[in-house]
C-alpha cells in the first residue's frame, strides 16, 4: 500500500505497458475513463490480461479506492489512436484513469461521490507533479471523439473545474454572450481545431457534436448544432489563445 497525500493506493500489477520508462517531462496530460464493463472484476481482469493489451496507471472503483496498475514513469496502454493538438497516440504523453462505471453499453451511472472526491485529489496530486496545464486534463471522448464517448455526459467536469481542474465555461459567461452570427460546420470545426480536437470530418459531424455536448452541454446531448453550442465553441477557442 502507499500512501500519498493521505489517499492510500492499492498495487495491483497490469503486464499491459512498455517496459522503457519516461522522464517526468514527458507526461503532459491526463486522460480520464469509464471502464465500461459490467463490473469491477471484469474491468480489472480485462486492464491485466496480457491478451487485452489494454491498461491505465489508476482505477478508482466506486467505493473511491484507488489501484495503481501501472507506474507512472511506465507508458500505459489507455488511449489508444489518439490526437489532441500536436500530441498524437497520447499513451506515450499521458497518465491514464478509469472510473469504475458500466458506460453506455451496460448501463451507464452517476459516478459516486466517493469516486470524484478521490479523482480530484488524485489529479490535483498528477497535475502539480508534473505541472500539468488544465487545457490538457481531458476525457477519451476528447482525444478519439469519432470511436469513444467515455467518460460521458454525467461525468461532473462542472466541478472538477470549481477544484482547479480541467476547464469548464460557466452558463453565466456563455449565455451573456452575443449569439453567433454564423452557425457552420466550418466555423465550429475551426473552433473546435483551436481548442485542440482532430479527427474533424464532416462525414461524423453528429458524433462529433454529441461529444462536445457530451463535456460542455451535458444536460442537452441532441448532436445540433445551434447557437449554445456555437457560442460555447467559440469562447473556448478565445480561451484556448491565451492559455
Amino acid at each position: 500500500m502507499l500512501y500519498i497525500f493521505f489517499m492510500k493506493i492499492t498495487k495491483y500489477y497490469s503486464p499491459n505497458y512498455n517496459t522503457k520508462k519516461r522522464g517526468n517531462k514527458s507526461i503532459r496530460l491526463i486522460i480520464l475513463h469509464y471502464t465500461g464493463m459490467q463490473s469491477e472484476r471484469e474491468s480489472l481482469k480485462k486492464l491485466t490480461n496480457p491478451k487485452s493489451k489494454v491498461s491505465c496507471h489508476y482505477l478508482i472503483n466506486r467505493k473511491g479506492e484507488i489501484i495503481n496498475l501501472v507506474k507512472e514513469q511506465n507508458i500505459a496502454w489507455h488511449a489508444g489512436k489518439s490526437k489532441w493538438g500536436n500530441y498524437v497516440n497520447l499513451n506515450k504523453d499521458s497518465i491514464g484513469i478509469e472510473l469504475v462505471n458500466k458506460g453506455h453499453q451496460y448501463g451507464y451511472q452517476k459516478f459516486t461521490r466517493p469516486q470524484i472526491n478521490k479523482l480530484v485529489k488524485l489529479c490535483k496530486k498528477i497535475k502539480r507533479k508534473y505541472n500539468i496545464k488544465n487545457r490538457f486534463i481531458l476525457g477519451h471522448s476528447d482525444i478519439a471523439p469519432l470511436r469513444k464517448v467515455d467518460p460521458g455526459e454525467k461525468f461532473p467536469w462542472i466541478y472538477l473545474s470549481s477544484k482547479g481542474l480541467g476547464i469548464f465555461p460557466q452558463k453565466t459567461i456563455i449565455k451573456k454572450l452575443p449569439e453567433s452570427k454564423r452557425i457552420s460546420y466550418d466555423l465550429f470545426f475551426r473552433n473546435l481545431n483551436l481548442i485542440g480536437y482532430r479527427y474533424l470530418s464532416k462525414k461524423f459531424k453528429i458524433r462529433i457534436t454529441k461529444n462536445f455536448q457530451r463535456r460542455y452541454r451535458q444536460e442537452n446531448v441532441n448532436g445540433v448544432l445551434d447557437q449554445e453550442t456555437m457560442k460555447i465553441s467559440s469562447f473556448l477557442a478565445i480561451k484556448s489563445k491565451k492559455s
